[in-house]
């Protein structure tokens, strides 16, 4: 078996860590934002058994841990880092049933092509930042986004959201004039 590496990267949210490692975890994505939600996903409700954990989330290669106010990570990184390390080397499973995320998009030649932008331009940057975006939906010019993982909750989300995804919309496709989140 090869060796399990795990690293740590911050990202824009000060209250979450990415968690690399060097093994594919999931194709897509999966966020648990609360305890309830993560009872489908062994790997998800092992961490939530931390006090200081409040959300988890998966993609391709990393875990994203959101972790209470009062904690500091300073006390708890290497403890996660560890904990992650033996979950990943145990093969324990993201999600209880497996199925990937579609790629095969649905609805207008205009929505088709919001989506493949998103897919294609905005996930890559987006999962650098320990996050997800998923296409909601496109009424009257306004693309509806949901923002996952490190993005739900940080404060620069905002400003990636109108500067970033809605300039690079705007001009990919002309049909949109606004890029909105849903809130979770």
């Amino acid at each position: 078996m090869a060796t399990i590496n795990v690293y740590t990267e911050t990202t824009p949210n000060p209250s979450t860590m990415k968690f690399l490692v060097n093994k594919l975890l999931i194709n897509g994505s999966v966020d648990f934002p609360d305890k309830e939600k993560a009872q489908e996903s062994p790997f998800a409700r092992e961490l939530f058994k931390f006090n200081f954990v409040t959300g988890v989330f998966f993609a391709s290669n990393f875990v994203t841990v959101t972790k209470s106010e009062d904690a500091s990570w300073d006390d708890i990184e290497a403890l996660l880092k560890d904990f992650v390390k033996g979950a990943v080397e145990s093969e324990l499973a993201v999600k209880e049933v497996a199925h990937d995320e579609n790629t095969d998009f649905q609805g207008t030649e205009t929505e088709i092509k919001i989506q493949q932008v998103l897919h294609d331009y905005v996930r890559p940057a987006v999962e650098q930042d320990g996050g997800a975006i998923a296409y909601k939906s496109f009424n009257e010019g306004t693309v509806t986004v949901e923002l996952r993982g490190s993005c739900s909750g940080c404060p620069s989300s905002t400003i990636t959201l109108k500067a970033g995804i809605e300039g690079l919309l705007k001009r990919m496709v002309p049909e949109v004039e606004e890029v909105v989140a849903e809130a979770l």
